[in-house]
């Protein structure tokens, strides 16, 4: 017997329906939230799922006295405590979830030059990545320190502070590349940096450092500001 076939059997069948895109998952998102920052260019899907679901999230964390603060301009969002009621105001005080940390003064001295070396970078309409080399940060950070007489050692105290920046999240240490594996390292500010050290913050700043460089020419303990 000879086989035949007619056209329509080499015609393709109907296709078959894509499968839906998975739904937005509201507690992994949550979970995601209260570990840390969540930024799009590292989680597009993720991303996605927030501005989805923005709005059940912001009622969510309201529960726990949080708020969430999401730039879409700068791609990131976090959650941070609400603020606090006016003395006057009969509302009960409800205990923080987020704890404040207060910053030494190098640190916040170092915030504040970061961000106002981002505003210039900013102001001047180039990349949008503003990137650092160590000694560069050194620079920025040792004209306001006291001097020592041990410049080693002054270094190396400035690289604590940069470390403890990027623990805080507002810098980001770039991977080196194989033609510059032994070159001081570099980092990249995050823009993060401007939701925390805003532009009131910053039109107080020769203010703060003029009250920092009396307590160290006096020998005070400098002032501390909260994260």
């Amino acid at each position: 017997m000879k086989l035949t076939m007619d056209d329509e059997d080499l015609a393709p069948g109907p296709a078959e329906p894509a499968a839906p895109a998975p739904a937005p998952d509201l507690s992994v998102l949550l979970i995601g939230l209260l570990k840390g920052v969540l930024y799009r260019e590292a989680d597009e899907r993720q991303w996605s799922s927030l501005l989805q679901l923005q709005a059940r999230v912001r009622e969510y964390v309201a529960v726990l006295n949080l708020e969430l603060v999401l730039d879409e301009a700068e791609g990131y969002a976090f959650l941070r405590g609400r603020p606090e009621p006016a003395d006057d105001d009969p509302a009960p005080r409800l205990p923080r979830l987020v704890a404040r940390r207060p910053l030494s003064y190098p640190v916040s001295l170092l915030l504040a030059l970061l961000r106002k070396k981002l505003a210039e970078f900013d102001a001047g309409g180039g990349d949008t990545r503003l990137v650092l080399g160590r000694d560069d940060i050194v620079e920025l950070v040792r004209v306001f320190l006291p001097e020592g007489p041990n410049e080693a050692r002054l270094i190396d105290q400035i690289e604590t502070h940069i470390n403890k920046v990027v623990e805080l999240g507002f810098l980001a240490r770039l991977k080196p590349t194989s033609a510059s594996a032994t070159a001081p390292a570099s980092f990249e500010v995050r823009r993060i940096l401007k939701a925390f050290v805003n532009a009131q913050w910053l039109a107080d700043f020769d203010a703060r450092l003029a009250t920092y460089r009396a307590a160290l020419a006096d020998g005070k303990e400098t002032p501390s500001d909260d994260a």
